[in-house]
């Protein structure tokens, strides 16, 4: 029998065959969103801000000031920076995981978006790359709007900050492809609560968003230095109190793997799930 009769199938596991036709996709996407972006934005941007203004100014007003050790030592924050710099990073996750988890998912199950757009001469790679950098831009545009209030309350004035706009991005890189891993394994909704009830939520109180990591276990301190959310929050608090991160390199290289695996991962996935 020739190979002709019996076509070898590809497998879901291949490496990315990605090419610019991601580009319409995220451009449809854009052009969508553009009638709902100020309720999409309100929405994005309240419960952060409620968390910093009841957290940061009220439990603030009893705390005071945390102490941090820094390269240049032990230092003393006022609670509402420290608060601002992690609930920034939180941010950033729960915007692109939202947007690559539910909106993501309806386009691709519910609505059969995803099947309209692969009639066309667009491969399901593209499509991915596509959700994947849609995901990261919403979450970046709703952290700079949040910036933007922090920058009106006086909570940082760091010229530094330039930087954490980057590295925010990078940050929605990473949870979006995370987040497309479970969009390609849901069959339904629900099923999201349990990655936002086992994983994201432990993650924002295990890396440092609201205390220091320093008031942990040990052992557990150990496992939430390997968190995604960590590295981001320790790339993105020393700018915001005008200060070089320490080892940010590494840092980077963390939440940039996380993002490439993660990616791979959720493509194969997605592969596999349309093969059926």
């Amino acid at each position: 029998m020739s190979s002709i009769d019996n076509p070898v199938t590809p497998s879901p596991w291949a490496p990315p065959r990605l090419s610019r036709r991601w580009w319409p996709v995220f451009l449809r996407n854009l052009l969508v969103w553009r009638k709902l972006a100020v309720p999409s934005l309100v929405g994005n941007i309240a419960e952060p801000l409620m968390w910093l203004v009841a957290f940061g100014y009220g439990m603030g007003a009893l705390v005071g000031q945390v102490n941090m050790a820094t390269p240049q030592g032990n230092m003393a924050v006022p609670y509402i920076l420290f608060l601002a710099s992690g609930s920034i990073c939180m941010s950033a996750m729960n915007a692109a995981t939202f947007e690559a988890l539910y909106s993501a998912f309806s386009r691709m199950h519910v609505q059969k978006t995803w099947d309209g757009i692969m009639n066309a001469p667009v491969s399901l790679d593209d499509v991915v790359l596509a959700e994947m950098l849609w995901a990261a831009f919403k979450s970046l545009f709703t952290v700079t709007a949040i910036l933007g209030v922090m920058l009106a309350l006086g909570i940082s004035h760091s010229p530094k900050l330039l930087l954490a706009w980057p590295v925010l991005w990078l940050t929605g890189i990473t949870f979006s492809c995370i987040a497309l891993v479970f969009n390609a394994l849901a069959k339904g909704y629900d099923f999201f609560t349990y990655y936002f009830t086992l994983f994201l939520t432990p993650m924002m109180f295990l890396s440092g968003v609201f205390f220091p990591r320093e008031q942990l276990p040990e052992v557990v301190q150990h496992l939430s230095s390997g968190l995604p959310l960590t590295h981001a929050v320790a790339l993105v608090r020393p700018l915001f109190m005008d200060q070089w991160p320490q080892g940010a390199l590494g840092h980077l290289l963390v939440l940039a793997g996380y993002g490439a695996v993660a990616f791979w991962i959720a493509l194969a996935l997605t592969r596999r799930r349309f093969a059926r």
